[in-house]
């Protein structure tokens, strides 16, 4: 009777230990999916973030590349206005504000 009580704990106990190994098996396959899927959500966030802010460059770096157009065409319309002036009044122009000075780039300043 100790024989068989024995072999049927043994037999138990070997079950049961089968049944832990899958089990922590699983458990550890679906923390790694879960991982695994926070990780490729936080890519994709990031990814999402990143195309933003490329798209925010883009768009600052053409409204820089506007404003420097724009810019340069102010500055050459000044300069033929400064050059009118001379012309017409035959005297020096005004100086520029100080503001524009630099840029204008003409040595006229104050």
């Amino acid at each position: 009777m100790t024989g068989v009580l024995g072999g049927a704990w043994l037999v138990y106990r070997g079950n049961q230990r089968k049944t832990d190994t899958v089990d922590s098996v699983q458990t550890m396959t679906q923390g790694f999916t879960q991982l695994l899927e926070q990780q490729r959500a936080t890519n994709a966030q990031t990814l999402d973030r990143v195309a933003t802010l490329e798209s925010r460059v883009e768009r600052l770096e053409e409204e820089q590349r506007q404003w420097r157009r724009w810019k340069a065409a102010a500055v050459e319309y000044i300069h033929q206005l400064r050059a009118l002036v001379v012309k017409l009044y035959e005297r020096p122009a005004p100086a520029p504000p100080r503001e524009i000075a630099e840029d204008l780039g003409d040595g006229s300043s104050g």
